[in-house]
């Protein structure tokens, strides 16, 4: 028989092995995402992508949100830290940080040839060193399409509530 956490543990792997599943589709459609950068679509496609970074921090996919950085990205977070590609991403998969739920709304993306700028507000919840946090604040995004995809090269946060 089964106990409760061989169950529990059972689902979790399933889950876990879904989401996998999920993304490594996504990543596999990211080149397609970022085709033709003059069309009416690109809006469309950056604030998809954006939702994308979203669930995989929330996932701590680091390899998803590799695939969308620019190789010089610079991050620059809502208390002034600021870091580069490999930072970023290992924060990503740090255990001691636990991202329970991150949204954007009131999204607004503005076009500049092969560059765009998406600006919006985020929330966040979660946890960090064990201790829960709530945040609210200004995302400032910037997205160059180069090598035949769209790249986050410049990523700002700004906090209004915490």
């Amino acid at each position: 028989m089964f106990s409760q956490h061989s169950l529990h543990v059972g689902m979790a792997r399933i889950k876990q092995t879904m989401l996998r599943t999920t993304l490594c589709c996504v990543l596999l459609a990211l080149p397609a995402l970022g085709q033709a950068p003059r069309d009416d679509s690109q809006p469309t496609k950056l604030l998809f992508m954006e939702r994308l970074w979203n669930e995989a921090q929330v996932n701590r996919d680091a390899r998803a949100l590799d695939a969308m950085l620019g190789a010089n990205f610079v991050n620059t977070e809502y208390d002034g830290e600021v870091s580069d590609r490999a930072t970023f991403l290992a924060g990503i998969r740090d255990p001691q940080f636990n991202l329970a739920s991150l949204t954007i709304q009131d999204t607004k993306v503005s076009m500049y040839g092969d560059s765009a700028v998406v600006t919006g507000t985020y929330r966040t919840k979660g946890t960090y060193l064990g201790k829960p946090y709530e945040h609210v604040g200004r995302f400032t995004d910037t997205w160059v399409f180069a090598d035949g995809r769209w790249q986050c090269v410049a990523s700002h946060t700004s906090l209004v509530k915490k």
